[in-house]
């Protein structure tokens, strides 16, 4: 349970995130959140459902939204 107060977001919210680090190995590319996800430097997850959740960037979206014509110049 989280002792923060505000509580951390739980685990299968979308601003999961945004818990607290309790533990962080940046040396192995890893952090533990407050609310029991392991957060990888790629931006990967692995929840503590044992699901994993993909690497993604913030501005993966953005791709979706402004192509980039091939060939010109970015």
């Amino acid at each position: 349970m989280c002792p923060h107060n505000p509580h951390c977001p739980p685990a299968h919210a979308t601003d999961r995130e945004a818990a607290h680090t309790i533990a962080s190995h940046p040396e192995q590319g890893w952090s533990l959140l407050c609310n029991g996800i392991v957060l990888f430097d790629d931006t990967g997850e692995l929840l503590p459902d044992g699901s994993v959740n993909q690497p993604h960037r913030p501005t993966d979206h953005l791709s979706a939204l402004y192509p980039v014509a091939a060939g010109s110049a970015a």
